[in-house]
């Protein structure tokens, strides 16, 4: 055990070492280059803990390992749950009709392109294409590290579907002002709220595309991506079923139709609860704000540690073989989410 008697020095120690990096990461991302690519002290995080997986590991004492994998499990989960305190489900109402069912629909209908081009046509493995999926249609990397332990993924499949968050939603940032200000998109500024806070990887490119408009495009986006996030828990709820239904299914007949084991012991994950638990209690407006935003900082720390933790689990050759093929996928999505989710915006704003 983690934290029995004899290990449990090792494991607080491994844990120190994981915030000492994550402290790192969230000192740097204080600059202001990575303000200006709206880089968050979650991906900083990973970068140098994959920088670390494949320099210095073997100096790392092996008995500090558990502290390392408790970061990737324990801290990852109480850090989804503490992510609620960024939402309330008055944010429901604030967004209307059309920012409702642009996010229900980018969600639902992202996933499900998703899950099919990669596994069907692609042919890529089931757990990098549901990370990539998740991380696309709901809110980046916060999506994947949430879908990750429902999946019991590898670390490395976790990594590479927040690479793919990291470039494709920084080139998105970039190029919907550049659409806007063009004149291309014909869009008044509630509906490109909307087109942005539906379609846009990472809260932080939300704000940061938003930002790049003006102030009330801004606040629309982060409110309709909220609305996103908010959809997170039923997500892994309904995909915590989903696989332990396929299970089921391929054991009935015989046929495992996932790469790994059986994973029969898939159960509703609590975290997912205790994540629309905080967005009620938030809801309440029962604590200062100053108060829910120190709550805010301390979850955004604990998240840097866990991504920060994965990287340090990345290690270079697991990613032999993986090719392209993620590449094309976030691609597809991309371009989905670029055109699809316009229509879907045009659609539910008029």
């Amino acid at each position: 055990m983690a934290f029995s008697k004899q290990n449990r020095s090792n494991t607080l120690s491994g844990i120190l070492f994981v915030a000492l990096f994550a402290m790192s990461a969230t000192y740097l991302a204080q600059f202001e280059i990575f303000h200006q690519f709206a880089i968050s002290p979650l991906i900083i995080g990973i970068v140098l803990g994959i920088f670390y997986a494949n320099t210095l590991r073997h100096k790392l004492p092996v008995e500090w390992q558990a502290g390392v994998l408790f970061s990737t499990k324990m801290i990852l989960r109480a850090g989804i749950v503490f992510y609620g305190f960024r939402l309330t489900f008055q944010n429901i109402a604030e967004v209307g009709i059309a920012g409702l069912i642009v996010s229900t629909c980018i969600v639902s209908l992202t996933f499900v392109i998703g899950y099919f081009v990669g596994t069907k046509l692609l042919k890529l493995d089931r757990d990098t294409t549901i990370l990539i999926s998740a991380g696309s249609s709901i809110c980046g990397a916060a999506a994947v590290l949430a879908t990750e332990p429902v999946l019991k993924a590898e670390s490395y499949k976790t990594s590479i579907a927040v690479a793919t968050v990291v470039v494709f939603g920084t080139i998105a940032m970039f190029l919907y002002p550049f659409l806007y200000k063009s004149g291309l998109l014909g869009l008044n500024e509630q509906a490109m709220g909307i087109y942005l806070g539906g379609t846009l990887h990472e809260v932080a490119h939300v704000v940061g595309a938003g930002n790049a408009i003006n102030e009330s495009v801004a606040n629309t986006a982060v409110i309709v991506k909220m609305l996103r996030v908010m959809l997170l828990a039923p997500f892994l709820v309904i995909l915590s079923l989903w696989l332990k239904d396929k299970v089921t299914a391929s054991t009935d007949t015989g046929v495992n139709t996932n790469n790994n084991n059986p994973k029969s012991n898939i159960t509703i994950p609590w975290f997912a609860l205790g994540f629309i638990a905080m967005v009620g209690f938030n809801s309440l407006n029962l604590l200062p704000q100053n108060f829910v935003s120190t709550i805010n900082s301390l979850d955004t720390f604990a998240l840097t540690m866990a991504m920060t933790a994965l990287g340090m689990e990345t290690r270079a050759e697991k990613f032999k073989g993986i090719g392209l093929k993620p590449i094309y996928l976030a691609s597809i999505l991309f371009v989905w989410l670029l055109f699809g989710g316009y229509f879907l915006t045009r659609f539910a704003v008029n």
